[in-house]
């Protein structure tokens, strides 16, 4: 699964510049998460992590410029996104 997240990461880097490594990374596993959480939820069958990273990849390449905008406004994503002091970005 890292490396689904990883490819998810670097794609999400290359779409939006605004986020440092370490947020494009918590966005790819909070929406990886949400998306198997809901799928589950809604009594449907586990298809596996090659659904989850497709379902993952249209959300980046459709909304992956503006996730920065949506977790300012989104008191449930603020805290999972705020910038690490240590990072270099």
């Amino acid at each position: 699964m890292n490396d689904y997240h990883e490819r998810l990461t670097k794609m999400l880097l290359d779409k939006n510049k605004q986020l440092s490594y370490n947020q494009a990374r918590t966005w790819v596993e909070l929406l990886w998460e949400d998306f198997e959480t809901t799928h589950a939820k809604a009594g449907r069958e586990y298809m596996g992590s090659e659904m989850a990273e497709r379902i993952v990849r249209q959300w980046i390449e459709n909304y992956g410029d503006r996730l920065h905008e949506f977790a300012a406004t989104n008191p449930k994503y603020k805290d999972y996104l705020k910038q690490d002091k240590n990072s270099f970005n």
